[in-house]
């Protein structure tokens, strides 16, 4: 039995299609320089790159620093997203503890090793500096069909994070990328969903910008979809976060017509939505500003 059908959830293909052309087609109702600085607000301003190193980051924390003051009427990006052994970087570098250090942990982006070591580089994420982790399903074991095991590592991360947390005195944040161009199908996408947000994730995430087939509209929509039946059948609230290959000012606000449109006004803050970007933050600048921006 898929999992999600335990949630009174089955994903229809032809309602899902045909509902995500009529939002497509109505971006530009729903586009204004209000909603495109929300979009800027909920963005984990993102280096991923094998070129990264101590210095390169810092000068992106510091462009975040005197962001304020170059553009007082835009608010803060919600984190700065990096490679874990960079965490201590963006600490000790940022001003304001509200645009939260986030890091990839867990062997990102294959979650392909032991265990042990994810759970390693998990905990030394959150000991440099790390409020939020964000981890790959072990689509190892999930593509297998074996769900067990595969939330089993979550589990594993979930109790990890919050074991160090304690200790350190502050919450941090759980983040689970299911990897979605590579799971495929609407049905395998919302079990991944409803996996994930059973062993503890706090948001789950599309993709790791690191595959062939990143964020998809059909793949938000199902995520949405599961998050919604997820809260109905628990009370809890799971936040979405899109990331890979959203690169334009419209992208953006297709993703946050999805979320608007089935989860809610509740769900449009980066308490509860994401997105995880390298380029959309200098689009979402230009688009306002309507003239060029090349900040970030």
């Amino acid at each position: 039995m898929e999992l999600f059908t335990k949630y009174g959830y089955a994903p229809d293909k032809e309602a899902i299609a045909r509902h995500l052309e009529l939002i497509a087609s109505s971006l530009e109702q729903v586009v204004s320089n209000e909603v495109l600085k929300e979009c800027f607000s909920i963005m984990d301003l993102t280096t991923l790159s094998t070129k990264d190193t101590p210095a390169s980051v810092a000068k992106l924390v510091e462009k975040v620093n005197k962001f304020a003051a170059d553009y007082p009427d835009y608010p803060l990006p919600a984190s700065i997203c990096v490679y874990p052994n960079f965490a201590d970087v963006v600490r000790k570098n940022r001003r304001n503890p509200a645009v939260h250090v986030t890091t990839v942990a867990g062997c990102f982006p294959t979650s392909q090793s032991f265990l042990e070591v994810k759970l390693q580089e998990i905990e030394m994420a959150v000991r440099a500096g790390a409020d939020e982790i964000d981890i790959v399903l072990a689509l190892n074991s999930f593509l297998a069909g074996d769900y067990e095991t595969a939330g089993a590592e979550i589990r594993a991360s979930r109790e990890c994070i919050d074991r160090v947390a304690a200790e350190l005195g502050r919450p941090v944040v759980l983040k689970v990328i299911l990897e979605t161009g590579l799971l495929v199908t609407h049905e395998r996408i919302a079990d991944a969903s409803f996996l994930a947000m059973e062993n503890g994730a706090d948001f789950i995430k599309t993709s790791t910008g690191k595959v062939e087939v990143n964020a998809t509209p059909m793949a938000a929509y199902v995520m949405c979809q599961c998050i919604g039946k997820f809260y109905e059948q628990t009370g809890r609230k799971v936040g979405f976060k899109a990331a890979g290959g959203i690169s334009s000012a419209m992208d953006a606000v297709c993703y946050y017509s999805i979320v608007s449109t089935l989860l809610g006004k509740d769900w449009l803050n980066k308490n509860l939505f994401r997105f995880g970007v390298s380029r959309l933050a200098n689009q979402l600048l230009s688009a306002v500003e309507q003239k060029t921006v090349t900040y970030f």
